[in-house]
C-alpha cells in the first residue's frame, strides 16, 4: 500500500486515490457529455466520441496538474486551502476551456450547420444559393441573421460562459480532495493514537513481566541456599543448572511478548523441577496440555506466580505428597488454564492463599493486571478453595501461533 505520509510527517492523500478520482470525475462527465449529445441528436457521433475522449483525457491532466498545485498546502490551515482551491481553479477551467476548443475547432461549424438548418436556415448548410430556391427566402435570410448572431457569441463571452461551468466543476473536485484529505489526517491521528496506546501497554506488561523474575530469583536461591547449607551438594548442582536453564529461557523473550502455550508449559515444568530439588518426596507435578493447544499463545510466565503460590502455601507447609496439576482446555471457544494443587494450605485462616481467594494475593493480583492489560475485559481469573484443594482458573481468548 502506498505511504500516505509525506517526509516532514504530514498527511497526503495517496496518488492511486488522487488518480481514481481524477478518472471518475471525467469519465461521468464522458458519459453525461455523450448522453446529451445523442440526446439533443448533434451527429456526426463516432468524430464526436473520440473528439471528446480527446477532451477528457486533456482534463484529466489539467485536474492532475491542479492537484500538484494544491498539495503544496496540504499541511496549511484549512482557510488557505480553500483559498488556493478558489484561486487555482480559475486558471484550471480556462486551460480545459481553452483545450476543448482546440479539439473540437474542426467539428465546431459543421455542428453549427446542422443546429441552423434544423431551426429552418437553410442557407447555413453551406450551400450559398439555397436561399434564393425557397419560396420567402428574405424573410427566411432575416431569420437566418437573428439566429447567427444568436449561435455564434464573442469569444469573449463564449470564455466566460463555458469556463464558468468548468470552474465549479474543478471546485467540485477540490471539495472532494480535500475531504479525502480529512479522512487520511484523520487516520493518521488514529495511527498515532493506537501507536502511543501499544507503547503505553507494552511498558504497562513489561513492567508487571519484571514483578515476576526477583520474586521467583529471591525463593530460588534462598532454596540453594538450604541445600548448601545442609551439604547437598549434587542437588544443589543439579538445581544450578536447572535455574540457568530456566533464566536463559524466561529472559531470552520479549517481556510483551505472547509465547506457544508449550513453551509456557515446558518452563513451569522447569521452576517444578527445581523445586523438586527441595522437596523430593512431597512435590509431584502433572501436566495436561492437549496437542490441539499447543500453539495457543498466551502472555509469557502468566502461571509462574500461581505455580509458586502452590509450591508456597501446599508443599512447603506439609509433610505429606502434594499434586501440582498444570491443565488446559478449550471451553465454548475460550482457553481455560488451570493450575491446582491437592494440599491444605488454605485452610489456615489468616494464610496468604486466603487472600489470594478474595484477589488480594500478590501473585494472583500480578496476573489479574497482566490479562488485563493484555486481553481488557475479555480475561478472567477465578481463585479459591476447592473441594480437596486449591485451584486458580484463567479464562482468556484463543490466539494461535501465525504460520511461518
Amino acid at each position: 500500500m502506498e505511504e500516505s505520509h509525506s517526509e516532514d510527517g504530514a498527511a497526503r492523500v495517496p496518488f492511486v486515490t488522487v488518480l481514481l478520482s481524477v478518472a471518475g470525475l471525467w469519465l461521468c462527465y464522458f458519459v453525461l457529455t455523450t448522453l446529451r449529445s445523442e440526446v439533443l441528436d448533434f451527429g456526426f457521433t463516432l468524430e464526436m466520441m473520440w473528439h471528446r475522449a480527446l477532451a477528457s483525457a486533456a482534463g484529466m491532466a489539467i485536474t492532475l496538474a491542479l492537484w500538484l498545485l494544491l498539495r503544496v498546502f496540504d499541511a496549511r490551515p484549512l482557510w488557505m486551502k480553500i483559498a488556493a482551491a478558489l484561486l487555482l481553479s480559475m486558471p484550471a477551467a480556462v486551460a480545459i476551456v481553452k483545450s476543448n476548443d482546440w479539439i473540437f475547432a474542426d467539428l465546431e461549424m459543421r455542428v453549427t450547420q446542422k443546429l441552423a438548418v434544423r431551426q429552418g436556415t437553410p442557407g447555413l448548410s453551406g450551400d450559398p444559393l439555397a436561399t434564393d430556391a425557397l419560396p420567402g427566402s428574405a424573410d427566411q435570410a432575416e431569420d437566418s441573421a437573428v439566429v447567427v448572431q444568436s449561435l455564434q457569441l464573442t469569444a469573449w463571452q463564449e470564455l466566460i460562459e463555458t469556463a464558468f461551468g468548468r470552474y465549479f466543476m474543478m471546485l467540485a473536485w477540490c471539495a472532494l480532495y480535500l475531504a479525502l484529505l480529512t479522512g487520511e489526517k484523520a487516520r493518521a491521528a488514529e495511527k498515532r493514537e493506537g501507536t502511543y496506546k501499544r507503547a503505553a501497554k507494552a511498558a504497562e506488561l513489561r513492567s508487571l513481566r519484571y514483578q515476576v523474575n526477583p520474586h521467583f530469583l529471591f525463593n530460588t536461591l534462598n532454596s540453594l541456599s538450604a541445600l548448601v547449607l545442609t551439604g547437598k551438594t549434587q542437588a544443589a548442582e543439579r538445581m544450578i543448572q536447572t535455574i540457568s536453564t530456566f533464566y536463559r529461557r524466561s529472559l531470552a523473550d520479549d517481556p510483551t511478548a505472547d509465547v506457544p502455550l508449550r513453551e509456557e508449559f515446558a518452563l513451569q515444568k522447569l521452576y517444578l523441577d527445581i523445586e523438586a530439588v527441595r522437596f523430593p518426596h512431597r512435590l509431584r507435578a502433572v501436566y495436561k496440555l492437549p496437542p490441539e493447544l499447543e500453539d495457543a499463545k498466551v502472555p509469557g510466565m502468566i502461571l509462574q506466580p500461581l505455580v509458586e503460590n502452590s509450591v508456597k502455601h501446599a508443599v512447603a507447609p506439609t509433610s505429606e505428597q502434594v499434586t501440582i496439576t498444570l491443565a488446559a482446555r478449550e471451553e465454548y471457544g475460550r482457553l481455560v488454564l488451570t493450575v491446582s494443587d491437592d494440599g491444605h494450605g488454605a485452610a489456615a485462616p489468616d494464610d496468604d492463599r486466603r487472600a489470594a481467594a478474595l484477589g488480594h494475593g500478590i501473585g494472583v493480583t500480578n496476573v489479574r493486571e497482566r490479562l488485563e492489560a493484555r486481553f481488557g475485559g475479555e480475561a478472567t481469573i477465578v481463585a479459591g478453595p476447592v473441594p480437596g484443594g486449591y485451584s486458580t482458573q484463567l479464562r482468556m481468548p484463543i490466539l494461535r501461533q501465525e504460520a511461518l
